[in-house]
């Protein structure tokens, strides 16, 4: 972090293993607060580390399985949630480890460097059973999932089908060793109301908008639909004249809602 004053700034502290523990128990709190996992719940914690957030997630009763690669943070955190037979310590990388089939949670602070891959893994394929997340993300890397208007298909694609929100600014004082920069609180929930049909029709909007977003969304979905698209635009509050670019993915997705039934866009 930058001095106050006139005084040297320090020298940072070596971290050759580039991890940044956790070290601010408030911000462990707001993450499982947002997901508010109870004893039917089944909660990943990736990266877990030394537990900052396994341990109060075991005491919530919800069914954990805490993910982490270094065979010497396994050992103490096992030692340390020994007390919970709810809590399951995984010695596995966060990039491979098969996600759950069946509805999950996910609470973490994640490394910065598999924050896409990772998101990637949770929030790309068709068919996820991700419920709602909490997570540490790097403040810039936050930003950019949270703009109105994403730069690329993907991350429209996963602000259309979960809402992201930027909950707040980790500063890097809330960690051990602190980081050059801040984090943010990711907040991540499934939205509702869309179906695989949905979907599927969300898939093909993004997929014409985003290969010709200087084209109007009237052009966009009379391409996909063979019809005049005027009146389901402007019930999604949507200018039919706009650039389909200048859509959001919120819109567009309450837009794949009302065209399910009407029209059956195929995905591609």
């Amino acid at each position: 972090m930058p001095q106050s004053g006139h005084s040297p700034a320090r020298k940072p502290v070596p971290n050759p293993s580039g991890v940044h523990f956790l070290a601010s128990h408030s911000i462990a709190e707001s993450l499982i607060s947002f997901c508010s996992p109870g004893p039917a719940d089944l909660v990943v914690d990736f990266g877990a580390g030394f537990g900052a957030i396994t341990a109060p997630l075991a005491r919530t009763g919800a069914r954990v399985i805490a993910v982490e690669r270094d065979p010497a943070f396994v050992r103490k955190l096992s030692k340390r949630v020994s007390q919970h037979p709810n809590v399951r310590v995984v010695t596995a990388d966060a990039r491979s480890f098969p996600l759950p089939r069946k509805d999950f949670l996910v609470v973490a602070n994640i490394p910065y460097s598999i924050s896409t891959a990772l998101l990637r893994r949770l929030l790309t394929p068709k068919v996820t059973a991700l419920r709602r997340a909490a997570l540490i993300v790097e403040w810039g890397f936050a930003k950019r999932l949270t703009t109105s208007v994403p730069r690329t298909k993907e991350l429209a694609w996963w602000a259309g089908r979960f809402d992201l929100s930027l909950e707040r600014r980790v500063p890097a004082r809330c960690f051990r060793p602190a980081p050059t920069v801040d984090s943010a609180q990711l907040n991540i929930r499934r939205r509702a109301g869309l179906g695989r049909s949905a979907e599927r029709a969300l898939w093909a909007l993004l997929e014409t908008a985003y290969r010709a977003p200087a084209r109007s969304v009237r052009a966009t979905v009379a391409e996909l639909t063979g019809r005049k698209p005027h009146r389901a635009l402007k019930s999604c509050g949507i200018d039919p004249a706009a650039p389909a670019g200048s859509v959001s993915p919120r819109q567009w997705a309450t837009l794949a809602i009302a065209l399910d039934g009407n029209s059956q866009p195929s995905e591609r």
